[in-house]
């Protein structure tokens, strides 16, 4: 304790890695003897690198560019491939597996092999892959190369081995499922079909077997030929012709006849009696015009024919086949044909594929369907066929994330015990109705809530205006509740003016969130400019929203160009920060007009979160509203703090008031750090016929820098030299410089765009304070990272920079001009880019920690705002807040990301926080309602926490750690010189803190508190996507999130802990459940042919009578399989056919060597034999005296 004390008393001025700090001094201003070094701060530090590890752990949301469906009947459970190599294998709630090829092909189908934890996928670089599913992770077995032929078709038979592979050259291969190697047998195309026909009939789209007959396979080929192939007699069974092509085939359960569809929108009925024309033709869709002449209709891409117990008629299930002149108005269907009822299901999305859920996986029996699962491009959705009405099944999936494209998200660990629950219930009531009330069908897998769970809630923001609180506790994810932001505006009407050109763009577009768990407080930062403050209640209201209208705009004479910034100080005029009427010349017809109109009357508010407050930005000399850069809120102070590139405004949201409008400038007072001089005289700019020009009138400037503003009262409220006074209702404060200003902005063009997927409020756009070829790159680095238009001040022109063309609108980042990168835009304007109330010293001299207000720019400054807060409740609502700066200035390189603050002991301080109470609550007369607040002061925390705490500051470049109140800087890392983070946290893992960072370059680091001590730095995403920088956040408990598509977001941990026990929390994908038995169908039928012949495809395939396929044909690769991997697979049925088989091969050596023993032996003995009879012959004859 002697020894911090010391410390405090005898900081020198620089830190201790030799980094400027230009605020440091000592804390008694005298010199000192050293300078204080990391080993002075005695804080024990648990953190090592072993506690860290990444590693991915869920993927939630609907798979996005999904491409196949497959459904284990008896595990039930199902599997989605998606175009960029992606499974998804989904069972019940918290049975949720995400696998990823790791070529990155389009996934074509999915086979499973039914209840034997194995699934087979055939992806677009003509390989097929085989996964054990047995295991929590599903890992590859084997894969299988071909290396002429493509695949097209795959069928596996259920219960059998061998997978039938059709190809684009019209051949079928056969693959032993146990080896995953080719058999000899092969079914050419020339053998197929007719000598006399001289067409190819095209690639095969279509492969099954009998249900009455296994030993025949059904081939279906694109050109309208449909053969069945007798497998034992390697011939033609017979032969079918059709005009139309083919796109789909299905059986009827007795095998005596089958049903295709076609291009032409047409069902064909074929008995196998009587091949030479189909027994029915129909066009579902399509009716017989007045000539005679048939309508034509959309391709039917497949239909299931199933047959049902309870009825005599059979299901007809099929896509599209819609009459073109009907198809243009009309959406996506699914038509259910049940006997002579026709239902057509029209879906939102274009249908990728379907799947008939039936009871039994045997194709020989009735089928009797149960559901449809429908996979759409944007959706997924279960039919009930067991209603007349054809419900559907209300999915417990949360695959409605991207229901409107997500714009922001925000991750909360930890958080208290009773806000899941109370979100649960008031949701509830806003779920839809009229679905079925059958169990979901996709019921498959075992999972269990893990030992190691902790209340978690992910909150999500989307283009539409609408919020969504997500219940992600055991690493599932749940709906909780849904926030529609954009009731609180009037809707905006054609023709009306400004809302007029935002009528078909996403005005309501959500850019960040700030939320308070605790006190239940949630602020929302909208697209438009505007700040909505909400509370929650449990009860309705009806009550009129206040509007508070701030004119924060920045003259962009008060610049800092790069070359400026590094060579020569810059320059400010303080006339441009004076106040400018809202009807001053110059001023366009959407002046003093914020973007949206608040509803001016009362609203009924349903329980939940209800709006209070409004607070919007106002246009200015025809230009829309700077978008607002950062935020922060603190319910105990009731305050509310906002800024942009213009400037801060600070929000008393108790009185209704605006406390502070500053532009960024105004901030510095007497403390600017670039010591702005006079500049070259001003010049005046005056639009011409919609060009810019450049006059030479020259005006006067004050060559005095303005005083340090201080906050005066004006009727009862405090305001900031730049701003007027502001009473409730909707007051509009101006704050914005004068005279005519230069309006880029064409006179049709829209002040936003169309707000786009996870906009990127979160990352920070600094200016570069490097040299001018350093700015160009950099400038080039965001101009890639942000793919935004720059408006050039020199050329009068947009140029757009596009990151991906490819990539689609949820993926494309196109902002408006008036965004967060705006400092790319303008160059040198600097912007506000993070805030942070708390307790803690404003002034160098204080001797007790108060509420202050941090703030940082674009240009790596930390600026102190303290604040002066009545103490008593009455007086608090009654008597103004006092704020202002205090010069306090500090210096990092790269924009100011984040701040928290630490004790002297390392542990994190918390922001003081209101403790929640229901505002539309019932009142007790006799105990009135009292705020009750929770403070972690610095001061209480423990004793030696009354000599000062420590603030911990990120930016773009660079960390360091601040010992208040002296202002000296003790620890200084250097993150990064090459790239710069997007993303920086102080998260609490193991029982301690560290600073958590993602980097452009995609690596995630961790550095330890308070000695920034580097502990991982993993290159966890070579390239980073756009999207990911987006919407990357880190979160306690050593978790974080971003947004790996456009429609799922990924889960990962860097903690070694939580990587430990991912096994015990994820789910179980395969359960050991008894196949099914076959139906006896009686003497009768089976005397008669009815049950299906089975025979031996093992005679027929195997290696001793099919041979050995070319090796140049296909080439095995052995899956990964590590010891793990081979543990996990030994208990599978394919690892026990690979150990029985490996077993009889051993045998098979065995015996080999002992038939070669035994005729080396009876050699030996024939050897012996013969020269044994040689020596009797030799001998014979000899007397006994020869001998």
């Amino acid at each position: 304790m002697k020894k911090f004390r010391k410390v405090l008393d005898g900081l020198s001025s620089s830190s201790p890695g030799g980094v400027a700090s230009p605020s440091c001094g000592s804390a008694a201003g005298t010199p000192t003897a050293h300078a204080p070094t990391p080993q002075d701060i005695h804080v024990q530090e648990t953190l090592v690198s072993e506690n860290f590890q990444i590693c991915k752990t869920v993927r939630h949301g609907f798979p996005y560019q999904p491409t196949c469906l497959a459904f284990d009947p008896v595990q039930k459970i199902l599997a989605i491939g998606s175009r960029t190599g992606g499974i998804r294998i989904l069972g019940r709630p918290g049975v949720d597996c995400y696998s990823q090829h790791e070529s990155g092909a389009a996934v074509l189908q999915l086979q499973f092999l039914i209840n034997e934890g194995a699934l087979v996928t055939a992806c677009a670089d003509d390989t097929l892959h085989l996964w054990n599913l047995r295991q929590r992770r599903p890992a590859i077995l084997h894969s299988l190369k071909f290396n002429r032929e493509r695949i097209t078709f795959c069928h596996l038979p259920f219960q059998s081995k061998w997978l039938y592979v059709g190809t684009e050259r019209g051949n079928t291969h056969i693959v032993n499922i146990e080896s995953f190697v080719l058999s000899g047998y092969v079914i050419m195309w020339n053998k197929a079909i007719e000598l006399a026909t001289k067409a190819h009939p095209g690639p095969v789209v279509h492969l099954s077997d009998s249900p009455k007959d296994e030993g025949k396979l059904l081939i279906g080929f694109e050109s309208g030929t449909v053969v069945q192939w007798d497998l034992r007699a390697k011939k033609v069974d017979f032969r079918i012709y059709y005009d139309e092509a083919i796109h789909s085939v299905s059986w009827h359960h007795e095998g005596k006849q089958f049903m295709c569809s076609h291009s032409d929108g047409s069902l064909t009925m074929w008995n196998l009696r009587n091949t030479a024309r189909p027994i029915q033709i129909t066009y579902p869709h399509g009716k017989i015009l007045k000539d005679g002449r048939k309508e034509s209709c959309k391709p039917i891409l497949k239909v299931e024919y199933k047959t049902s117990r309870n009825s005599s008629e059979p299901y007809v299930i099929f896509s599209g086949g819609l009459s073109y002149d009907k198809s243009g108005g009309r959406r996506p269907t699914l038509t259910i044909m049940h006997g002579k009822a026709v239902t057509v299901l029209e879906m939102d999305h274009p249908i990728v594929e379907f799947l008939v859920l039936c009871d039994t996986p045997y194709s020989n029996e009735v089928q009797d369907p149960y559901a449809v699962v429908v996979l759409l491009e944007k959706d997924f959705i279960v039919v009930d066929l067991t209603q007349s009405n054809f419900p559907i099944f209300e999915n417990p999936y949360p695959m409605d994330i991207h229901e409107s494209p997500v714009t922001c998200t925000a991750y909360f660990a930890e958080c208290p015990p009773d806000i899941i629950p109370i979100l649960y219930s008031i949701g509830a009531k806003q779920k839809k109705t009229g679905y079925s009330h059958k169990e979901w069908p996709v019921s498959g897998g075992t999972w269990t809530l893990g030992s190691q769970t902790y209340p978690e809630i992910i909150v999500t923001g989307h283009a539409d205006g609408t919020v969504k609180f997500w219940d992600a506790s055991a690493i599932t994810l749940q709906m909780l509740y849904k926030l529609k932001t954009s009731k609180v505006f009037e809707k905006p009407k054609a023709g009306d003016g400004r809302a007029g050109e935002l009528v078909e763009e996403d005005p309501y577009a959500v850019q960040m969130v700030s939320w308070c768990p605790h006190s239940r407080l949630f602020c929302v930062v909208g697209i438009s400019a505007h700040v909505i403050l909400y509370r929650f209640s449990k009860h309705d209201a009806n009550t009129q929203i206040v509007s508070l209208e701030v004119r924060l705009q920045f003259d962009s004479e008060d610049v800092i160009s790069p070359s400026e910034a590094e060579n020569n100080p810059c320059f400010s005029d303080p006339s441009s920060h004076s106040p400018q009427p809202p009807g001053s010349p110059g001023s366009g017809t959407q002046d003093s007009l914020p973007c949206l109109k608040v509803k001016n009357r009362p609203v009924r508010m349903p329980p939940g979160y209800q709006a209070e407050l409004v607070v919007q930005l106002q246009w200015v000399d025809g230009e829309p509203p700077q978008q607002i850069t950062s935020l922060d809120i603190n319910s105990a102070y009731g305050l509310l703090a906002f800024g942009n590139c213009n400037g801060l405004t600070v929000v008393d949201f108790l009185q209704k008031t605006i406390l502070m409008c500053m532009g960024t400038l105004d901030l510095y007072g007497a403390a600017d750090p670039y010591q702005r001089l006079t500049r070259s005289p001003r010049k005046n700019r005056q639009s011409t016929s919609g060009l810019t020009e450049l006059s030479d009138n020259q005006v006067s400037m004050d060559m005095e820098r303005s005083k340090s503003p201080t906050s005066d009262h004006v009727n009862g409220h405090c305001t900031s030299p730049t701003s007027q006074p502001c009473s409730v209702g909707k007051p509009r404060i101006t704050g914005v410089p004068e005279g005519p200003r230069l309006t880029r902005r064409g006179p049709g063009r829209p002040p936003f765009r169309k707000a786009q997927s996870a906009a990127c409020m979160e990352i920070s756009l600094p200016v570069s304070s490097h040299t001018e070829g350093g700015y160009a790159s950099r400038r080039a680095m965001l101009q890639q990272l942000h793919g935004v238009s720059m408006y050039s001040h020199d050329e009068h022109h947009t140029t757009s920079y596009n990151w991906s063309e490819r990539e689609s609108r949820e993926n494309s980042f196109s902002r408006s001009r008036s965004s967060s990168v705006s400092s790319i835009d303008r160059d040198t304007k600097e912007s506000v880019t993070t805030l942070q109330f708390g307790e803690s010293y404003g002034r160098k001299g204080d001797a007790l920690p108060t509420a202050c207000l941090w703030v940082g720019t674009s240009l790596g400054v930390v600026l102190l705002l303290p604040i002066s807060i009545p103490t008593e409740e009455e007086e608090r609502m009654e008597e103004p807040i006092t704020m202002g700066p205090s010069g306090t200035v500090l210096m990092l390189k790269g924009s100011v990301l984040r701040f928290a603050f630490l004790d002297c002991g390392g542990a994190l301080i918390q922001s003081p926080y209101e403790v929640w109470r229901d505002p539309n609550g019932p009142e007790d007369p006799d105990r009135p309602r009292r705020r009750k607040l929770v403070n972690f002061s610095p001061s209480s925390s423990q004793e030696a926490c009354s000599d000062g705490h420590l603030a911990v500051v990120c930016s773009e470049k660079q960390a360091k750690v601040i010992l208040m109140p002296t202002q000296a800087v003790l620890f200084t890392h250097n993150i990064t010189e090459s790239s710069f983070l997007l993303r920086a946290d102080v998260v609490s893992v193991c029982n301690s803190v560290c600073l958590a960072c993602f980097c452009a370059n995609g690596h995630i680091m961790t550095l330890s508190l308070p000695s920034l001590r580097p502990l991982m730095d993993i290159n966890y995403l070579p390239l980073t996507d756009l999207r990911i920088a987006r919407t990357f956040v880190f979160t306690n408990g050593g978790q974080a999130l971003y947004l790996s598509s456009p429609t799922e977001i990924q889960r990962l941990t860097y903690s070694q802990e939580m990587t430990d026990n991912l096994q015990d929390m994820l789910g179980e994908l395969f359960t050991p459940i008894e196949t099914p038995e076959a139906q006896n169908k009686g003497f009768l039928k089976g005397f008669f042919g009815g049950n299906a012949q089975t025979f031996d495809r093992e005679e027929l395939f195997g290696e001793a009578a099919a041979g050995k396929a070319s090796r140049s044909l296909a080439q095995h690769i052995p899956g990964p399989m590590g010891l793990e991997n081979m543990k996990a697979a030994a208990g599978g049925v394919v690892g026990d056919l690979a150990r029985a088989r490996i077993a009889l091969d051993q045998r098979g050596e065995r015996l080999g060597e002992l038939e070669e023993r035994t005729a080396l032996m009876m050699n030996s003995a024939e050897t012996f034999s013969t020269h044994a009879h040689q020596v009797m012959l030799k001998q014979k004859d000899k007397k006994w005296y020869q001998l």
